[in-house]
């Protein structure tokens, strides 16, 4: 293992961020060059897909790969990189110049670290695109990159990756379980929003969540729902649920879930039904909401909610849910 002059802590918090466009943000407002890593190839079942990236800058470290078996000499190579500018691969695993760093699931990983100034054209255009909430491809060879909404291939590529916006969660509600679903959005990565219409005036006691107090379609309608978006209706208020489903069903909005007893379910689609809901809105929505984990308390709820939309955002199956 090199030297490094970024330290990791004993507890690796920093490997909680998937998203690794805060801490380029982070460094770039900063004015600090940085070191972006990402996982080109990976042989053998690694614990992290292709794709994934880690970013290194003076105070900086964000994002992971194994969980600890080979991050520690990464930030070295970082540090060698941010300092001489030169991009490099590095290999763990069967034909690596490491022998003794290997990880513990025996896979074969490539990486690949680039220096990036902090007024980088293709950095501003991702962060740009990001705060925009648009989609883009990012293409590097290592000195040379470009990041637009579609680029052609380029043959000598050694990272071609695309960012989509970030996942956004809004909540319907206010109670227990609401407030356990936002703090539960914000810890896995959701921009996460409370509406809780004619609520108080002082905010959620949650962290990093968003709220509003408008009724459910101009809340709804301010905040934008597009293809990044999941609603999770969740107010035990009819009226307040209807006009929630109103707005979100016939929306862009990824998901649209509801929470309420399975036997009542049928009435309330008959109703949205007879105020004109089309029946392709309808059969969009997930409810009762989230998989079924047998759990009702708060946690458990939230646990099943952002289960089922982590499942529909990887286009896993969904056992135990009844979509209307």
């Amino acid at each position: 293992m090199i030297d490094s002059i970024f330290e990791l802590p004993e507890w690796a918090q920093f490997g909680l961020a998937e998203d690794v466009r805060p801490a380029l943000k982070a460094a770039r407002d900063g004015g600090s060059a940085l070191v972006l890593a990402t996982l080109v190839s990976v042989e053998g079942g690694g614990p992290r897909p292709e794709g994934t990236q880690m970013v290194f800058a003076p105070g900086i470290v964000s994002g992971y790969f194994s969980g600890g078996c080979v991050e520690g000499d990464i930030a070295g190579h970082a540090a060698a990189c941010l300092s001489d500018g030169e991009p490099r691969t590095l290999v763990y695993g069967d034909g690596s110049p490491w022998p003794d760093i290997r990880l513990l699931c025996g896979a074969r990983i490539e990486i690949f670290l680039e220096r990036l100034s902090a007024e980088d054209p293709a950095l501003t255009a991702l962060l740009d695109a990001w705060g925009e909430r648009r989609p883009v491809v990012y293409v590097s060879d290592g000195r040379t990159r470009a990041c637009a909404p579609d680029l052609s291939p380029w043959p000598e590529a050694a990272v071609t990756r695309t960012y989509e916006p970030t996942p956004r969660l809004v909540i319907v509600g206010g109670d227990p379980t609401a407030l356990a679903i936002a703090e539960l959005g914000v810890r896995s990565g959701f921009e996460t929003t409370l509406v809780r219409p004619k609520g108080p005036e002082t905010p959620p006691p949650v962290t990093g969540v968003a709220y509003r107090r408008e009724d459910p379609e101009t809340a709804l309608e301010i905040i934008g729902l597009d293809a990044w978006t999941s609603v999770a209706v969740a107010t035990h208020d009819l009226d307040t649920d209807r006009a929630a489903l109103k707005a979100a069903l016939p929306s862009a909005a990824a998901y649209v879930g509801l929470l309420g007893a399975r036997r009542r379910l049928a009435g309330r689609l008959a109703e949205l039904q007879a105020e004109g809901m089309p029946e392709a809105a309808l059969a969009r929505l997930h409810a009762p909401i989230g998989l079924d984990i047998g759990g009702k308390a708060p946690f458990e709820v939230a646990v099943s909610v952002i289960g089922e939309i982590t499942a529909m955002r990887y286009a896993r199956p969904l056992a135990g849910s009844l979509e209307g």
